[in-house]
């Protein structure tokens, strides 16, 4: 598996954080397949984008297809409820197309958030843990939160993403790379707070047995 790299499954500064709802207001009066249509074909602009490499375009299309789709999604607009145009309840066909699109975006977003110079990996983690909400076992997913919780510093949080990944595609380099890089940084760990308890103990004999010198000495001065 590529580190974010090609897949048709594709958020960068000044896009990074989730598409906003402060400031808009759904009052597009379209059908519901129709604004469904439309988040699909900017995710189809955004995954050409990302393949002419043109990142900040493709995050772009990505945000606004969430943005569309946030205007349709029953758990947002539920508490959303009496604020603007309420949308009809979605077909569960309906339902699945948001959802899919959805995740789509998502794993794509965190896709293009690796290739940045500069990543954001607690946003990629982010991300990424909401594919895993909608879809578990995604294996882009499973990979991506195991590289960015690795980055972030908890390697066995890590390792579980990415065993889990492994277990889906056991052969991908870069999956297995991974995985053995959080297991690297477990053991080195392990031994680092081994070291350290076995300083902490050979501190405690050494006090104990001068302890006891000096009380000898003492003793042998009192004669």
């Amino acid at each position: 598996m590529e580190g974010g790299r090609g897949e048709e499954s594709l958020d960068v500064q000044g896009a990074a954080a989730e598409p906003s709802f402060s400031g808009y207001k759904q009052t597009s009066t379209k059908p519901v397949w129709t604004l469904l249509e439309d988040a699909a074909q900017m995710k189809t602009e955004g995954n050409a984008f990302y393949r002419e490499k043109n990142i900040r375009s493709a995050i772009g299309r990505y945000h606004r297809a969430l943005l569309v789709l946030r205007g349709l999604d029953s758990e947002v607009m539920t508490s959303m409820k009496g604020f603007g145009h309420e949308m009809p309840a979605l077909t569960p066909e309906q339902e699945a197309t948001l959802r899919n699109t959805q995740v789509d975006c998502y794993n794509n977003l965190a896709a293009c958030l690796l290739q940045k110079q500069s990543v954001d990996y607690a946003r990629v983690r982010e991300y990424s843990l909401r594919v895993l909400q909608w879809r578990p076992g995604d294996v882009k997913a499973l990979y991506r939160a195991g590289v960015a919780t690795l980055e972030m510093g908890d390697a066995q949080t890590a390792k579980q993403y990415l065993t889990q990944a492994c277990g889906v595609q056991p052969n991908d380099a870069n999956v297995r790379k991974h995985l053995q890089r959080a297991e690297e940084k477990l053991n080195r760990e392990l031994q680092k707070e081994r070291a350290m308890y076995r300083g902490m103990f050979s501190s405690s004999l050494k006090s104990s047995s001068g302890g006891e010198i000096n009380q000898t000495s003492r003793a042998g001065e009192g004669v």
